[in-house]
């Protein structure tokens, strides 16, 4: 059967990012209710007949929520394509991280009890547009304006994560649900000014010269340029980071730190890691310009301390920054 053109071009996005020759499984949808997920629905299940599920989450913080899931439930089963409910209990803190963590923890444990090999998300243009307007807005270093990526794995699992509509518009994904009669739910965050992103929407709204396709286009080059940083900090890391284990077995790193900062960084961030440590970015590049100022630096546990010594492989003199877990306080060495 001949696709129609928007199905076309979906499976021709999806394509790009799941090639059909690598494909072992079937197709997980997380969908809402909203507009912009039942439109992914709606072209997978044309696109992909019979290699797709889906599944909505009640995240409990609306009465709404379960009519929504609901008519998610119901739609899917119109059209004979498997449904799962899923509820998630939020961690306290910050609700929209809070909401974000456990919605893709849910939907990675469902791909695998499900055997799906990849969920796929309805995140679009518009929503990439906002994310790197808002991180501009912020200060946010390169890996934060790479946005939202199209392609990754959800954390903890070994599940593709999918987001094969980046390049559609809001208005774009509307427009067919409206035509298959279907009427969406509408979530009333998405238009509060409380939240950072509903203000950001707002305002894209009303500048009719900005294009969010264009944006997010800059994304996806701001995210092909932060891969190829990744992979020169890990050049790095492999060449440059030695393990030096004390003589009493604590663990410890040496760190011959010739790179430009934003590679540090990361390099840096690895070393704690590998320590049993966590910091952000922002406190790994505060340690750099310690490090970098010939100052100790102390941060997830971790003492850093800065030298400069002549370095066998290379047969130059070099800043060698060390990196051991922090003595507990008190003890005596």
């Amino acid at each position: 059967m001949q696709l129609s053109p928007a199905a076309a071009r979906f499976a021709a996005d999806l394509a790009a990012l799941w090639p059909e020759d690598l494909r072992e499984g079937p197709l997980g949808l997380a969908v809402s209710g909203g507009p912009d997920s039942l439109a992914l629905l709606l072209l997978a299940a044309e696109a992909l007949p019979g290699r797709i599920a889906v599944a909505s989450i009640d995240h409990g913080l609306r009465a709404q929520a379960a009519d929504e899931v609901a008519l998610v439930g119901r739609i899917a089963g119109e059209r004979g394509i498997p449904f799962t409910a899923l509820k998630v209990t939020l961690a306290s803190g910050n609700m929209q991280a809070a909401a974000r963590e456990a919605r893709y923890a849910a939907l990675g444990r469902w791909a695998g009890e499900a055997g799906l090999e990849a969920i796929a998300t309805a995140h679009h243009a518009d929503d990439q547009a906002e994310t790197l307007l808002m991180r501009l807005n912020r200060g946010s270093g390169l890996a934060g304006l790479a946005g939202v990526r199209p392609q990754g794995r959800i954390e903890g699992s070994d599940v593709t994560l999918l987001r094969p509509l980046l390049g559609w518009r809001k208005a774009e994904l509307a427009a067919l649900v409206a035509a298959a009669g279907i009427t969406p739910a509408q979530d009333p965050s998405n238009t509060n000014p409380a939240f950072d992103r509903a203000r950001m929407r707002a305002a894209l709204a009303g500048a009719e010269w900005l294009d969010p396709v264009r944006i997010a286009a800059s994304a996806a080059h701001l995210a092909e340029s932060w891969g190829a940083l990744e992979w020169y900090a890990e050049l790095d890391w492999h060449e440059m980071v030695m393990r030096e284990d004390s003589d009493t077995g604590t663990p410890g790193f040496s760190y011959c730190a010739n790179v430009p900062r934003v590679i540090a960084i990361e390099t840096i961030l690895k070393i704690i890691r590998a320590l049993g440590g966590h910091v952000t970015r922002s406190e790994a590049a505060r340690a750099w310009e310690r490090l970098w100022a010939g100052e100790n630096a102390s941060l997830g546990g971790v003492l850093a301390v800065p030298g400069v010594e002549r370095v066998e492989k290379v047969g130059v003199m070099m800043r060698v920054w060390r990196f051991r877990p922090e003595p507990v306080r008190g003890s005596v060495n």
